[in-house]
């Protein structure tokens, strides 16, 4: 039995980007994937880093910022230009009937989303070095999730670029969440949290 992924995977394409949508995520989806909509999660964590862990808090935002680099650098870089695959929402063949709320489409290759590849990274970096202070640190997986199935929703990318870029940024979160703790050990608290 031969599986066709391609198929697979420009018919969830549809079932996500034409199906599955309503006028609230018609509207929110394309707000959800912005960067800009997350600089006060990123300010908080910034904080939170600084005030819980002091000095080794400032060690935790500069391997977060590592990890995102690097796993933006890894995807974007090194990955899309070697698969160079087009973007749904610039394939003539499905553009007609994609559903696509973006004013642009971006130019880059599609494989693999840096956007689930960054998001998760980090998602996975901020899980493996919060989750025994905090059960909310489970929510990072959450907000990765929605970045990631924002993307496709769009009309930016498939849903295999979107679980390639899963794979490559839990793998990425996971190296660098161990070398934080090899290197720096388990974050101290100064504070409860």
């Amino acid at each position: 039995m031969d599986i066709d992924l391609q198929t697979i995977d420009t018919n969830l394409f549809h079932k996500i980007n034409n199906d599955w949508t309503n006028v609230v995520f018609d509207t929110i989806m394309p707000y959800i994937r912005e960067s800009i909509i997350w600089v006060p999660l990123y300010i908080f964590l910034i904080l939170m880093g600084y005030y819980n862990f002091g000095k080794q808090g400032v060690y935790w935002i500069l391997a977060a910022i590592v990890t995102v680099i690097l796993s933006n650098y890894i995807s974007s870089d090194i990955i899309k230009p070697f698969y160079n695959r087009s973007r749904p929402c610039a394939d003539s063949y499905l553009n007609p009937a994609a559903n696509l709320l973006l004013n642009r489409c971006p130019s880059s290759g599609s494989f693999t989303s840096s956007h689930a590849t960054n998001h998760f990274a980090l998602a996975v970096f901020f899980y493996s070095t919060l989750k025994q202070y905090s059960s909310y640190a489970k929510l990072f997986f959450v907000w990765a999730t929605l970045i990631s199935y924002a993307q496709i929703y769009v009309g930016v990318h498939f849903p295999l670029d979107v679980v390639g870029g899963v794979l490559v940024g839990c793998t990425i979160g996971y190296l660098f969440s161990s070398i934080f703790t090899l290197k720096f050990g388990v974050l101290q608290t100064l504070t409860k949290l």
